[in-house]
């Protein structure tokens, strides 16, 4: 049984699941699903095209699935997906997908802190955490595990690799790779995030493997392609680096202090 406050405006043609409570003032438009066990509201709008997974908390003046802020954007039906256990805090802003993509998607475990917002086409992974105030371009990827200081914008195509940590007030116009820490103006390597690593698990073994790896990376005295044949060559068969690898390979906009 869900709980709703009669203040609230709930399109019956949404699809809600169990045990929800949606607080006063909150409106839920007509295309939204939303599972079991949410806390929504109040004073949040969940637009059409919300696809809201379990235990998720949406607290107060957020919105969700709104349009995107897109002129080539023609009203056509699209998504924004929120995965489960996700927190997200108030007044973030998430938009929903364009014809490019057809969705935006926030993955499971993820915390918005206040004023996040995601725009268009964005594909953000699961156990992010952005602080206050980041501001997400359209079409980003963030891989899982990222974390993102506050007030930082990141630009539109980045890709922002698992596990990197980047402090806050900076700017991220170029790929950030993965299970790095970086800061400063302009953005630059600032080493791996070993505390991060070292938390989720990761062997020292790997964590050496990847610091060697990183050592070519940003050798001033090799280009990328260079770097990556000798990574390749030399560590390639750690499934660490083999990330590394991949991310270098699909990565558009350069990287980060490189």
């Amino acid at each position: 049984m869900n709980t709703i406050h009669p203040a609230a405006i709930v399109s019956s043609k949404a699809k809600l699941g169990d045990n929800n409570t949606i607080l006063p003032y909150t409106i839920i438009e007509d295309d939204v699903e939303i599972g079991n066990d949410c806390l929504i509201g109040p004073n949040a709008v969940i637009y059409n095209g919300a696809r809201i997974g379990n235990r998720v908390k949406i607290h107060q003046s957020a919105s969700i699935a709104h349009t995107p802020q897109d002129l080539k954007f023609g009203n056509e039906k699209s998504l924004f997906i929120v995965g489960d256990d996700t927190v997200i805090h108030e007044f973030v802003t998430l938009h929903r997908g364009t014809k490019d993509t057809g969705f935006s998607s926030v993955g499971k475990n993820c915390l918005l802190m206040a004023y996040v917002h995601v725009a268009h086409d964005c594909v953000i992974g699961d156990n992010c955490i952005f602080s206050n105030g980041v501001q997400i371009g359209g079409h980003v990827t963030i891989e899982d595990y990222v974390v993102i200081g506050g007030l930082t914008p990141v630009h539109q195509f980045c890709i922002v690799g698992q596990h990197s940590m980047t402090g806050g007030g900076f700017r991220i116009v170029q790929d950030v790779p993965p299970y790095i820490l970086t800061a400063n103006e302009p953005l630059r390597f600032e080493g791996l995030n070993i505390i991060g690593l070292r938390r989720r698990g990761f062997a020292n073994d790997d964590i050496y493997t990847l610091k060697k790896a990183y050592g070519y990376l940003y050798d001033k005295s090799l280009n990328v392609s260079q770097a990556k044949e000798i990574i390749r060559r030399d560590l390639g068969e750690n499934k660490y680096v083999k990330n590394l690898l991949e991310f270098l390979t699909k990565s558009k906009r350069g990287l980060v202090g490189k």
